[in-house]
């Protein structure tokens, strides 16, 4: 073949390689780890594996190869701060990977790495530019690289434990504290003498010399908690090599920023700026940013204030700082989707799908950051008028300008600097520390993975059929997650049976309740889900004992898989009313199917409104009335998609897959098509009318471009229509009123409550200027200033506003602090003259009797106001507010 040259080329080039070699080829990953609670992100090419490299999932092939989308920007994998600094770090990137589950090992992982980065029909590196690194103990892969492949002894390089504890090593990979692990060989690439830097395990290993390009993984180890290396009885191969770095090294540059790829997103990047590509690092900044963003939000996250989508919005907020950094005045980071898509489009065509919608996502928050830059402005604003010439910000207040309002640092050190006031930096960093420590806590779980079930069960399931089995058998039962041969009376645990009717939770759907017999016990079923091939029911045995290889009776529970099975079916026939009435846009985003509820969650830039929701109820039900048999099929993932089944968000799929129509879309032109076609593995009604009545109970926005549909079906949905109707009936008896008048009788009545408040605000300005006038009687002299000090009763925050203002106007240079008492809460309010603002400000007395009183608050150096709940020792703390002040305020000896 052609020796690839562009990124694209080479990525294609690894896959074709090893199909060659008997790998099957899997597709990425989402960047969502599925059903992994130990990973804020799918961040390398392993993770979609890691369940065959426990032995808890089998899969119909032995060797795999992929391209690994991964985003490392979180947790305790976090490039973020480095990314556009240094050659080769980013957010996003991919990791060509293959893979061994218990076929060969060390000897083929070698030969099949030497060939396609030396073979001239390959990659075609100059072998002599080759070095390898192995654990320093291990024999056998550097007798493979000396003897089999002929690398001289000098280029192979043993590193042992160099991180200061037994197996630490940079040759030495573990999946966590406990679990497969295993010795591994890098291969290095040398960039020639003219490069600085030194060998593998050299002081100069950090130079840019000698760059890392493949890593084969040799998992034989399970490491337990006590940290006994115990062997694992299938060796498997896990290696990678990062698509950026290889492309660097066949393209002839040092670092990842110059190869084809980034090279036309840094130009994209600088052409929508209007300004010339001259290395800038905040232009690399926006070219990996891009990638990161757009592959995240295909993957279904979206910008939030937690978790995932908190990472998000902090990749695309520092995207936009960049870019504004650059002279953008306006939205354009979302503008650089079009020319992702030109580089990456091809492998990936979900950016094409979505494409749309990605954009829309990134314009919003690039708008929303725009805004929260102004309010940061304002504060920082606030903040200077505080100081005076020669001081300093305080740390605290410059990292809640950087967390908060996305303020860089340098970006607040500038202002500051104009006003001549330093930052406090050490404090700032004290800060950043802090939150990186955070970070790293967020990033780590505790799990033990030799405490996995690891079984090579498998399990049949029946329930497609039927809700009873009488003749399963036992064949494995587990209590606290190790095999044992009896649970007894009380004991939680899990029993595998050989075949079931219980369905395991997946897509969306929950898993199944019911009842496990046998000669000897019950075990009640609390919850049912997969374990590789193994359905493992959950529960607790509540009469007698359950043995291993027991003839048992599984019962499902009936009432719960028919509501559930109408809750599913529903489910789908609202994605295709949504889809129908609100556009194709419409993508789910996650789905939640029990007995009571069904939750649907779908990708909108805008409410659905009243209209919309009462016309998908309108076709979901006719769907139903219909009766139509539901339809299912079995077919290639490609015919599949040729009949225009959508998938559901975030479920894996085989080759072959189970197929949903319901329902009749009717035609003019009498071609009839399935209103509703989907994969789906889940249970379902038999007819489209066993689903019974649907009603939409919920529609509610959960984030940025997100929307949330809550529904009932069945006898739930009766149940919600009657409640409905009772309120209604028993309103109309309140209001002595039929029930088409009641919605004008409530506004009515809202209207008369909006007007009765309006004239109250009106009495309590009225009476707090009336109060202000005898409140004058209050007025003290403390060093020299007047001030008044005085509680109000029935005055609330709202109202004691006006009563400062109608003071002020009278006491121009006073201090004014007023206290209301009203349904036991203290309103705490302080005004101070422009005059007297050096000395003293109206939030510093305001933050002091919070801390008096148990409350809180603050404000500007003229106003300022807060809150605490009534106290028996208000009184004392207004008696000795005058020694306060009078401390602020006497002149200080010099």
């Amino acid at each position: 073949m052609t020796q690839p040259y562009r990124s694209a080329d080479i990525r294609q080039a690894f896959i074709e390689y090893f199909q060659s070699k008997q790998h099957t080829h899997v597709p990425s990953a989402s960047l969502i780890p599925h059903n992994d609670p130990t990973l804020l992100f799918t961040n390398a090419g392993m993770n979609q594996f890691k369940d065959c490299f426990l032995g808890i999932d089998k899969r119909d092939y032995s060797r795999a190869v992929s391209a690994q989308k991964c985003v490392r920007a979180g947790g305790k994998h976090n490039d973020l701060d480095n990314v556009g600094y240094t050659a080769r770090h980013h957010t996003f990137f991919e990791m060509l990977g293959n893979f061994s589950f218990g076929d060969y090992f060390k000897k083929d992982a070698i030969a099949f790495a030497w060939e396609f980065l030396t073979s001239k029909d390959w990659l075609g590196l100059d072998a002599d530019r080759l070095y390898v690194t192995v654990y320093e103990t291990d024999d056998e892969a550097y007798n493979h690289w000396h003897d089999d492949i002929g690398l001289p002894a000098e280029r192979i390089i043993r590193i042992g434990d160099n991180k200061g504890a037994p197996y630490a090593s940079d040759n030495f990979w573990a999946m966590g504290d406990t679990g497969p692990c295993g010795p591994c060989s890098e291969v290095f690439y040398d960039h020639g003498e003219d490069v600085e830097g030194g060998l593998p395990g050299t002081p100069e290993e950090d130079g840019d010399r000698y760059i890392e390009v493949w890593n084969c993984v040799f998992m034989q180890f399970n490491r337990q908690k006590d940290g006994t290396m115990d062997p694992l009885p299938a060796p498997s191969v896990d290696t990678g090599m990062g698509l950026e770095r290889i492309s660097a090294i066949i393209q002839g540059v040092h670092s990842n920023y110059e190869i084809d790829m980034f090279v036309a997103l840094i130009d994209a990047a600088a052409k929508l700026l209007g300004i010339d590509n001259q290395g800038q690092a905040s232009l690399k900044v926006i070219a990996d940013h891009i990638r990161a963003v757009s592959f995240l939000i295909a993957d279904g996250v979206i910008p939030s204030n937690e978790g995932r989508g908190y990472v998000l919005r902090r990749i695309i907020r520092r995207a936009v700082r960049h870019g504004n950094k650059l002279g953008a005045q306006d939205a354009f980071f979302y503008q650089m989707v079009a020319p992702l898509i030109e580089q990456m489009g091809a492998a990936y065509p979900q950016l094409v799908e979505q494409q749309a919608f990605i954009e829309s996502t990134i314009e919003k928050e690039e708008s929303q950051f725009a805004k929260t830059l102004a309010q940061g402005l304002r504060l920082l604003a606030t903040e200077l008028e505080q100081l005076k010439a020669g001081d300093t910000l305080s740390g605290d207040a410059a990292f809640k300008l950087y967390d908060t309002y996305g303020f860089p640092v340098d970006l607040t050190a500038d202002i500051a600097r104009e006003h001549d006031i330093i930052i406090d930096e050490a404090g700032f960093e004290t800060q950043m520390e802090a939150q990186r420590q955070r970070a790293r806590d967020a990033g780590k779980f505790d799990v033990d993975y030799s405490s996995v079930i690891n079984t090579d069960a498998a399990t049949e399931f029946l329930g497609y059929e039927q809700l009873q089995e009488d003749k399963a058998s036992i064949i494995d039962v587990y209590v606290d997650g190790k095999p044992t041969k009896q649970i007894n009376e009380g004991e939680e645990g899990i029993l595998i049976l050989d075949h079931t009717p219980f369905y395991a939770e997946g897509g969306g759907q929950a898993g199944e309740m019911g009842e496990i017999r046998t000669q000897t016990g019950v075990f009640s079923v609390q919850d049912t889900k997969k374990s590789g091939q193994a359905i493992i029911h959950h529960g607790v045995v509540s009469v007698g004992s359950i043995h291993v290889e027991q003839i048992a009776e599984a019962q499902v529970m009936s009432s719960i898989r028919a509501a559930s099975a109408k809750n599913h079916s529903a489910t789908h026939l609202l994605h295709a009313a949504l889809r129908q009435v609100v556009g194709d846009k419409v993508q789910q985003k996650g789905s939640l199917v029990s007995s009571e509820v069904l939750r649907f969650d779908f990708s909108c830039d805008t409410p659905v409104s009243p209209e919309q929701i009462n016309r998908i109820e309108k076709i979901v039900n006719e769907q139903i009335q219909a009766n139509e048999a539901t339809r299912i099929e079995h077919m290639s993932i490609e015919e599949a998609k040729q009949k225009g089944a959508m998938a559901l968000f975030g479920e894996k799929y085989g080759d072959t897959v189970r197929v949903l129509s319901m329902g009749t879309h009717r035609y003019q032109d009498g071609i009839d098509t399935p209103f509703s076609i989907e994969l789906c593995g889940g249970l379902h009604v038999h007819r489209t009318g066993d689903i019974g009545i649907f009603k939409i109970t919920s529609e509610s926005g959960i984030a940025a471009g997100i929307r949330r549909i809550e529904a009932l079906t069945g006898m739930g949905a009766l149940k919600y229509i009657q409640q409905g109707d009772a309120q209604l009936t028993q309103l109309a008896g309140q209001l002595k009123a039929k029930r088409p008048e009641i919605a004008q009788r409530v506004q009515n009545l809202a209207d008369k409550q909006r007007e009765l408040e309006k004239q109250l605000e009106r009495l309590n300005q009225k009476l707090a200027s009336s109060q202000a006038a005898n409140l004058l009687d209050n007025i003290q002299n403390i060093a020299g200033h007047d001030v008044v000090i005085a509680t109000v009763k029935g005055i609330d925050g709202k109202g004691i506003r006006p009563l400062i203002d109608d003071l002020k106007s009278k006491l121009p240079k006073a201090i004014i602090v007023l206290i209301g008492d009203k349904d036991n809460q203290l309103a705490l309010a302080s005004a101070v003259s422009k005059t007297l603002t050096k000395q003293i400000k109206a939030g510093d007395i305001i933050r002091h009797l919070a801390e008096q009183l148990g409350g809180k608050g603050g404000g500007k150096p003229e106003y300022a106001q807060g809150g605490a709940p009534a106290t028996d020792n208000l009184a004392q703390v207004l008696d000795d507010l005058p020694n306060w002040l009078e401390s602020k305020l006497a002149p200080q000896d010099s």
